[in-house]
């Protein structure tokens, strides 16, 4: 049941993912694959299909970006925000990033810094299933405390890095300073 309350959280919800739509398509993202048809869950990370549909492997990824915004909000307001402001504070955080990524200067630098040599962006689709992750992660985080959240994000990181060769902290680093010896471990996958 929603509160009057909850009401201006709501409306800030429905106007930021109606903005990160917008930005999207205005940095030329399509909405769904150019091979023309919707899937919920692409498995394969060396295709074309990799981010491009609603889910994909690196979707995990995002559930980590929730922890992490979890941990960073705690840190900042130590809980002087109600829990639906946190929430709206955790969209923005990943609408922004997920604008940001799909940036010319993101996207080519995924291409020439990482493994991911054929990379061309995020469909709206998968912006979308990529927020809905992050916020996901978000509340697991924020119902398991500190410790736990803590354990599940460093499992989380091996399974990744065990199943496709990749995880978050391994593409932030790649991202701010490049490895070459994990870009070349990353594509014999």
């Amino acid at each position: 049941m929603t509160t009057k309350s909850n009401l201006p959280q709501i409306v800030g919800i429905g106007l930021v993912l109606l903005l990160v739509v917008v930005l999207l398509r205005a940095e030329g993202r399509l909405f769904i694959c150019t091979c023309g048809h919707f899937a919920i869950w692409t498995s394969d990370t060396c295709s074309s299909n990799n981010s491009q549909q609603l889910f994909d492997p690196y979707s995990f990824t995002h559930v980590l970006h929730g922890f992490l915004f979890f941990w960073l909000i705690a840190l900042l307001f130590r809980g002087r925000l109600s829990a639906s402001w946190q929430f709206l504070l955790a969209l923005l955080l990943e609408s922004a990033w997920e604008v940001f990524e799909n940036t010319s200067f993101v996207i080519n630098k995924y291409r020439s810094e990482t493994a991911a040599l054929g990379y061309q962006g995020d469909t709206v689709v998968n912006s979308l299933g990529d927020l809905t992750c992050a916020l996901i992660g978000f509340l697991v985080a924020r119902r398991l405390g500190l410790r736990w959240s803590l354990f599940v994000f460093l499992l989380l990181e091996v399974v990744l890095i065990l199943w496709i060769h990749d995880s978050l902290l391994l593409q932030i680093l790649m991202l701010v300073r490049p490895v070459e010896a994990i870009k070349l471990w990353q594509m014999c996958r």
